[in-house]
């Protein structure tokens, strides 16, 4: 029973590290995609910019999980604040007051969301087991 456990350990490891790869590629092509894009404009906007910080930092928490085999928390919240900025910039004739109000309300949020989660780990980290 115990070696059934360790293999099908293995094997969703396995999965999971075909699926970061799957998606670093996924993500390498994308911005590949978008600097042909710049190029063929002859145009960088700060809109494009925020998108090709979002796919650094998708590459960013696929290589963290790849060498400590945990998900960082905080990286998908910062990338929810980029993108949520880049649609502000992209969208900003088109949203009404309280839209972007909304908007700025949840990236108010999720900042606060943020620091909560930093106080939790420096002021109460995780003890190591044996379970880990």
């Amino acid at each position: 029973m115990n070696k059934l456990r360790r293999n099908s350990n293995q094997l969703l490891i396995w999965i999971q590290d075909i699926g970061l790869l799957i998606i670093s590629i996924a993500t390498i092509f994308a911005i590949g995609i978008e600097l042909m894009t710049m190029l063929e404009q002859r145009h960088v906007s700060l809109a494009d910019l925020l998108l090709l910080f979002i796919y650094l930092e998708i590459l960013a928490m696929a290589s963290i999980y790849l060498k400590s085999g945990k998900l960082p928390v905080r990286i998908p919240l910062y990338i929810t604040i980029v993108a949520l900025a880049r649609y502000m910039i992209l969208d900003m004739k088109n949203l009404d007051t309280w839209r972007m109000l909304a908007v700025a309300g949840a990236v108010l949020i999720i900042a606060f969301a943020i620091l909560v989660i930093r106080y939790g780990h420096n002021n109460y980290p995780y003890t190591q087991t044996d379970d880990d």
